[in-house]
């Protein structure tokens, strides 16, 4: 189980690179499904393979040309104040029982994982849906503050169940930053680096790190996103976004049926 979990790590950095979303949900549930750690330190310690691959990423990007660095920050800084807030003071905050129903108990490993499942659900259904022309028409000021808004939503999600959000991020710069799609999943990989390395940074205060482990399995995840980077050139983009698209709808049903059948 620990050699599929390395080669998971291998797995998240490629398909970051070729896509520069969605290899960041995978990690979570190798984590926690298949090398047997706690929601909150595997939410915790994907900020930090995330991060880390991302920013390797970012930086080839750069020297391509490829990041607008000024709209990646302008997009950044509101989402990783959101996520620095929720992994020092929300996540600890959550109580260890949530809710009760009956006999049965809403814990706060349950609820994350949960909600990482719902939104791998509407991850995949963004993916997989065809895309059309947006006839959302906003003035400038309008959409400055939507963006703000998204971005800090963006944020607080991203704390809560440790993806980067490149899914989130990626339509965002299209529509509100008017980049490529090229452009975007590139931009996009400084904007995850950010937001998760900070994030993780409120939970450096709050948990022990095997650090060990997680240098070695964010090398691997580094190495992954290189050769994803070099292979995006050859591969068809919509058809490898379609493929994962079913994967991850598949991971979130699998999360779902085990947290709540046990299964």
């Amino acid at each position: 189980m620990e050699i599929i979990g390395y080669i998971g790590a291998l797995c998240i950095g490629l398909i970051l690179g070729i896509t520069g979303g969605g290899g960041s949900i995978m990690t979570v549930p190798i984590l926690v499904y298949i090398l047997g750690f706690n929601p909150i330190t595997a939410t915790a310690y994907s900020l930090f393979i995330v991060g880390t691959t991302s920013a390797f990423g970012a930086t080839q990007n750069f020297f391509k040309g490829m990041v607008d660095v000024k709209k990646g920050f302008l997009f950044a800084v509101p989402s990783f104040i959101a996520v620095y807030l929720t992994r020092r003071y929300l996540v600890p905050a959550l109580p260890d029982v949530i809710a009760t129903i009956d006999n049965f108990k809403i814990t706060k490993e349950f609820f994350l994982m949960v909600l990482f499942a719902v939104i791998m659900l509407f991850a995949a259904l963004s993916m997989l849906k065809k895309k059309k022309g947006n006839p959302l028409t906003t003035d400038k000021d309008e959409s400055k503050i939507l963006f703000i808004a998204q971005t800090f939503g963006v944020g607080i999600l991203i704390g809560l169940v440790g993806a980067g959000g490149g899914f989130l991020i990626i339509p965002s710069l299209v529509f509100f930053a008017k980049l490529s799609m090229r452009k975007a999943v590139a931009t996009s990989l400084l904007i995850i680096a950010l937001n998760s390395l900070i994030g993780f940074l409120g939970d450096l205060q709050t948990l022990v790190i095997d650090w060990k482990f997680l240098l070695t399995f964010t090398s691997l995840s580094v190495t992954g996103i290189f050769i994803g980077i070099y292979l995006n050139r050859f591969l068809n983009e919509n058809q490898l976004k379609k493929g994962f698209g079913y994967f991850v709808l598949l991971m979130a049903i699998f999360i779902l049926t085990k947290e709540f059948y046990g299964l």
